[in-house]
């Protein structure tokens, strides 16, 4: 029993920490797909100073891309060259504890909004940006919180997820099972136990269900593949059933977690720019 308990105390510290000499940090950068672009730093009003990158917009429509769980804004480079590709500008931005930003403990939105909040001011303070055609996409825990960020800030005027998943609760077993290689039982109420005392949040606060109805009626398109290992495939419909109009889901069995841009690049870029041009444009 001992052993067990220290072992699901280690993979604890290990799922919400994420220290600079280990993280996963951007091996390309927007020039190298055609984009020209600034480097941005915001700071949180808790003091964090967080790393990003800005494409100017050209139609005066602005989309803030964020990445997902220890992942960096080189994950979003796909994404912000179709859009700018269509005339739009693109926010790249990372969350505490990722990429070059500072801190290195995750807490699944209770220090992640203020991140968004000093991403969305830093997106306002844009000349040539419109403010009300801002909106955002997010990869999987990016998403996720993303729909928080919105439900809270109607600036945000439309919101697309890419893996986005339904709440922590939901998707706990099938995420320990990927991120550990343990099983549930009994390892998941352990980890959890010793995650949110470290992280100081609860794992039932984070509930994407609970605040994706506050959207509408602005936008949501939900994106969820039916191979996703990392979350729950049941998710995206979860979601579905608490948005309100105008929602959209789009299934694909065979596509893995957030893995749209790549397993469909046409379709995706038809889809979320369609998205996008209808709602900001």
């Amino acid at each position: 029993m001992g052993a067990l308990v220290v072992r699901a105390r280690a993979e604890a510290h290990a799922l919400i920490t994420n220290p600079i000499q280990t993280r996963h940090l951007p091996g390309r950068r927007p020039i190298d797909f055609g984009m020209v672009y600034d480097e941005l730093t915001a700071t949180t009003s808790d003091g964090l100073r967080l790393a990003g990158w800005y494409v100017p917009s050209v139609n005066g429509a602005l989309v803030i891309a964020q990445h997902g769980y220890k992942a960096d804004r080189g994950e979003m480079l796909n994404e912000a060259a179709l859009l700018h590709r269509h005339g739009f500008g693109v926010l790249i931005t990372s969350f505490r504890g990722h990429d070059l930003s500072d801190g290195d403990l995750i807490t699944f939105g209770r220090g992640e909004m203020l991140d968004l909040d000093a991403w969305y001011k830093m997106a306002l303070a844009q000349p040539e940006v419109d403010p009300h055609r801002i909106g955002i996409l997010g990869n999987s825990l990016g998403g996720t919180l993303a729909i928080e960020f919105a439900a809270g800030q109607p600036g945000i005027k439309a919101v697309a997820t890419n893996s986005a998943f339904s709440s922590l609760t939901d998707t706990l077993d099938t995420s320990v099972r990927f991120f550990t290689g343990l099983p549930p039982f009994p390892f998941a109420p352990l980890i959890t136990f010793f995650a949110e005392r470290e992280a100081h949040m609860r794992v039932a606060d984070v509930d994407a269900t609970r605040w994706i109805g506050r959207l509408s009626p602005r936008p949501v398109l939900l994106m969820q593949g039916g191979s996703d290992v990392v979350i729950s495939k049941r998710s995206g419909q979860r979601l579905f059933d608490a948005a309100g109009e105008p929602r959209e889901l789009w299934y694909e069995p065979k596509v893995a977690h957030a893995g749209f841009d790549n397993a469909l690049p046409d379709e995706y870029e038809r889809r979320v720019v369609g998205f996008f041009e209808q709602y900001l444009k």
